[in-house]
């Protein structure tokens, strides 16, 4: 099996703007993607999500998501909190 390599949101966007290159010259999806030596799935899976970004909006999206899961962690802890305190105060 080959190594996983990990893009970042910048690399993607300028691989997605070379298949585009590729796709405009006449060159299918699968040549394309073989020339990128990424997988199809690969390429259409970053289609979705980063297709129409440029490299700042990727950024920005990359932090936002980061920011989501720190505020979804937290309200879980403070969630958890306010059912301890319901169950302590409950018994009483």
């Amino acid at each position: 099996m080959a190594k996983r390599i990990r893009y970042t949101p910048e690399q993607i966007i300028t691989k997605l703007r070379e298949a585009e290159v590729y796709l405009s010259q006449g060159k299918t999806v699968g040549q394309a993607c073989k020339t990128l030596e990424i997988s199809d799935q690969t390429y259409y899976r970053w289609r979705r999500e980063y297709g129409g970004m440029d490299v700042t909006q990727a950024r920005k999206l990359k932090e936002m998501e980061k920011e989501n899961t720190q505020l979804k962690k937290l309200v879980a802890d403070l969630s958890l909190d306010n059912a301890i305190l319901k169950e302590v105060l409950g018994k009483k």
